[in-house]
Parts: C-alpha cells; sequence; structure tokens
C-alpha cells in the first residue's frame, strides 16, 4: 500500500506517478492471473482435440457473458471503499465490501437456476452435436462458481478501494496455481482420477476459483489487511440499494460492450473464415499485452480518484487523472509503436504463417488504437470513481450498437470490404467513446454527484 493510499483525510495528497504504479502492478498481475487460467485450459484442452478444444473455449466465452455483468456490477465496491476511506470512515468502506458479498450470494442463487436451461440456450446456436453437448456441460458447471467469481472481484474492489491490491493479487495468484494442477488431473485422469475431458476443466476452474475465494473470504471476515481490521456497523438496505443504482449501470457498461465485440468477432470477421478469425483473435492476445497494464493502471488511478473525492478534494482529482493518462500512454504508445514496426514478428509467436496476410495490418491497426483506448480506459474509471455511470453505460451503448456494430457490418458485409477494413471500426469506436468520455469529465458533472450520500464533493 503506498503512504497516499493510507493517509488520513485531512492529509491527503495527490499521488506521484511513482504511487499510481505500486498499486497498479498488482491489478496487472491479478487480471493477466486470469488470463493464463483461459490459456491453460485451452492449452490443455487441445490435446483431446479440435471438438473438446472448442467445447471448452467457446464455453469459457459463454460463460463469461454471464459473469461480467455481476462483476461489473460488484466492482462499484471500488467506487464506495474508496470515497468512505478518503473520509477516514473505515466502517462504511467495510459495509459496502458485506454488500458485494451479498449480490454475489444473489447472483449464486440466480445462476443456478439458470442451469437448467444452459443446454436450451445453447442449442439456438449452430454448434456440432458434439460440441453443443460438451459445452452444455462445460457452462452448466462453471456456473457454480458465479457467487465465488463475483465475491472475489467484490473483495478485490472493496480491498482496492483501501489501496490494499496485493492481497487480491495473491488470491488471484492462488487461483492461476492450483487450476493448473487440477486441470492435469482432472481433465487427463492422471493420480488415480478419472479422465473427465471438457468436464474436468471446467471442475478444475470451478474448485481453484472457489479455494481462492474462500481464502480471501477469511481474510476479510478476520479484518485482515484492512486498515482498521474488523470495524462494525450495522448493514442498511438502504446503501444496498444504492450500490445497486450505481453498480447494475457499471455491469450493463461491461455486457454491452463485450456483446458488442462478440458480434464483431463471430459475424463480422468469422464471416470471412477461419483465416480471418485466427489473424483477429491472435491480434486480440497480443493486445492483451497492452491492454492489462493500461487496465491496471487506470485502475489505480480511479482508487486516488475516489481517496480524493472521499476526502473532499475534488481539486485534486484532474491532476490525478493526467498523471495517470500519462503514465498510461507512455506506455501504451510503446506497446502500440512495436505493434506498427514489428507486427510480423510478434505474430510469429503463432507459428503459422498463414495469419500474416490479414495478421499484420490487423495488428497495426492495434497500434494505431492503444493511445485512445488508455485515454478512454483512464477517463471512464475515473468517472465510476466519481459515480457517474450512467452516462459511461449510455455512451458505450450508444456508440457501440449505433457507431461500431452498424459501421463494421456496412464495411465488412455490405460494401465488399474486407476484414482489415472492419478492425478499422475499432479505432473509430475508440475514439469517439475518448471525446465522449474527455467532454463528460471537463464539464465537471462528477464534482456534483453524491455517491455515498453523505453529500456531495463539491
Amino acid at each position: 500500500m503506498s503512504s497516499s493510499s493510507s493517509a488520513a483525510p485531512s492529509s491527503f495528497r495527490p499521488p506521484t506517478v511513482g504511487d499510481v504504479v505500486r498499486l497498479a502492478w498488482p491489478v496487472v498481475v491479478s487480471r493477466s492471473c486470469q488470463t493464463v487460467i483461459g490459456f491453460a485450459d485451452a492449452a490443455m484442452l487441445a490435446r483431446l482435440g479440435q471438438e473438446a478444444l472448442a467445447a471448452g473455449s467457446a464455453g469459457s466465452l459463454n460463460t463469461f457473458a454471464v459473469l461480467i455483468l455481476p462483476m461489473g456490477a460488484v466492482q462499484i465496491v471500488n467506487s464506495f471503499a474508496a470515497q468512505f476511506f478518503g473520509r477516514g470512515d473505515l466502517a462504511g468502506a467495510r459495509r459496502y465490501g458485506w454488500y458485494g458479498l451479498l449480490l454475489a450470494a444473489i447472483v449464486q442463487v440466480v445462476a443456478v437456476a439458470l442451469i437448467p436451461f444452459t443446454g436450451a440456450a445453447l442449442g439456438l446456436f449452430d454448434f456440432e452435436p458434439g460440441v453443443l453437448d460438451d459445452m452444455a456441460r462445460y457452462v452448466s458447471i462453471r456456473l457454480l462458481s458465479t457467487g465465488a467469481v463475483t465475491g472475489m472481484e467484490g473483495l478485490a474492489s472493496y480491498y482496492g478501494g483501501l489501496g490494499n491490491t496485493r492481497l487480491p493479487m495473491l488470491a488471484n495468484l492462488a487461483a492461476m496455481v492450483l487450476n493448473v494442477p487440477l486441470n492435469w488431473i482432472l481433465i487427463f485422469g492422471n493420480l488415480g482420477f478419472p479422465a473427465l475431458g471438457v468436464r474436468g476443466a471446467a471442475i478444475g476452474s470451478v474448485a481453484a476459483t472457489a479455494i481462492a475465494f474462500g481464502g480471501l473470504f477469511a481474510a476479510f471476515v478476520a479484518g485482515f489487511g484492512a486498515p482498521g481490521g474488523r470495524a462494525r456497523s450495522r448493514l442498511e438496505m438502504r446503501e444496498f440499494l444504492r450500490m445497486l443504482r450505481f453498480g447494475i449501470p457499471n455491469g450493463v457498461n461491461w455486457f454491452v460492450e463485450f456483446s458488442a465485440f462478440l458480434f464483431f468477432i463471430d459475424y463480422v470477421v468469422g464471416g470471412h473464415g477461419t483465416t480471418a478469425l485466427a489473424a483477429m483473435m491472435a491480434t486480440l492476445n497480443l493486445n492483451s499485452f497492452a491492454f492489462m497494464p493500461a487496465f491496471g493502471i487506470a485502475t489505480a488511478g480511479s482508487i486516488f480518484v475516489g481517496q480524493a473525492i472521499g476526502a473532499r478534494r475534488p481539486d485534486a482529482v484532474p491532476s490525478i487523472v493526467g498523471r495517470t493518462f500519462v503514465l498510461n500512454g507512455i506506455w501504451t504508445g510503446v506497446v502500440g509503436g512495436l505493434y506498427v514496426a514489428i507486427p510480423a514478428t510478434l505474430l510469429s509467436v503463432f507459428d503459422d504463417p498463414g495469419l500474416l496476410e490479414y495478421g499484420v495490418p490487423m495488428l497495426m491497426a492495434a497500434g494505431a488504437w492503444q493511445v485512445l483506448d488508455a485515454a478512454g480506459i483512464t477517463l471512464s474509471e475515473s468517472l465510476r470513481a466519481a459515480g457517474d455511470t450512467a452516462f459511461c453505460l449510455w455512451a458505450r451503448l450508444l456508440f457501440a450498437w449505433l457507431l461500431f456494430v452498424p459501421l463494421t457490418v456496412l464495411w465488412a458485409r455490405v460494401l465488399g470490404g474486407g476484414p482489415v477494413e472492419a478492425v478499422a471500426g475499432i479505432v473509430i469506436y475508440l475514439a469517439a467513446l475518448a471525446v465522449a468520455f474527455y467532454w463528460r469529465f471537463r464539464r465537471g458533472a462528477w464534482r456534483r454527484i453524491d455517491l455515498t450520500g453523505r453529500g456531495a464533493a463539491g
């Protein structure tokens, strides 16, 4: 935890670039752990054949489509915790940790109720029978971890709001470390266990997530890793509903963008054949090396934004956002430059020369959108920290489905353009978002939002 994170409201000081980096790197590691878990599942299932790989990979993507809404909703705990912490109200911050866990329990019940309908829902799509059966089993099992995944996100948001991003990082590392051997045992039937194939991958992921969540939950209950320890106060339904009021738009915000990109990948790019789709997936995999650190830096900056607002120092927010963007811009500028300068070399890690025709121009286009993405992430996370989640939702909804999707469909499917032209739509979409978020931030509406219900920041 950085020194500025632990300061009382009366002694709050804007963070230095070093403070942002110290808070950001554990978030980067945490998000990267989730990427490694997905990669490990795919790599092991690939040994069982294309059907197993397709069922597990597509099943993971469909599961995430369900999980992303509650994960985004519970992320608002970070904003509440940061503002209460900045105000010096540690009991208030802890209450919102409990509210996040309550939401996790509710969505787990809903997820279990959805399991019997999994096969019918997936059957609406044109999957091969063998793939469909395995995918339905995979998703049904993975839905059992909905509460644990949401709870992990909620507690990570709580601790992050207090400036402690390292404890959630350890929980995510534990999930990653456990997932790999559990998959090895359950997918292939090692150490005397039956070989469960795709089901084994799902069970391994559920078990690893549940164990990691259990450890983080135990730390939370004990008050470990939090200033004030087990600070107690009575939970209130109105506060829980207030969390939902600001959190649900944030969750829908995540879902709206994810669903638009899922449509883009499946329909717009996928319609140009397997090679184009593979090149797009390779580009997005390489792009994660730029995005994950950028997201971590933006999250760290947003924590300081929330703490500044809670400490009645809204005047400090613009400088925090500026420093966060400078750091993000440098990082994404360097990585984006590599995408433009040596795209073929970077794509060579996939050991498929056939990807280069589409992959090289796609990766170069990815270089063009890096700084735009960094600006959008930095500004939207800062607005979220202030509670301005409704604007972010409407901006993404309008630009994703009324600009990005129609534009790429028009270019790639109506006017006869190729997948590379369609990828240019991502650049336009991210530029539009960055401008919208910058306009909103400059207007200063976030100064008048009373997130906690204890008086606006001023």
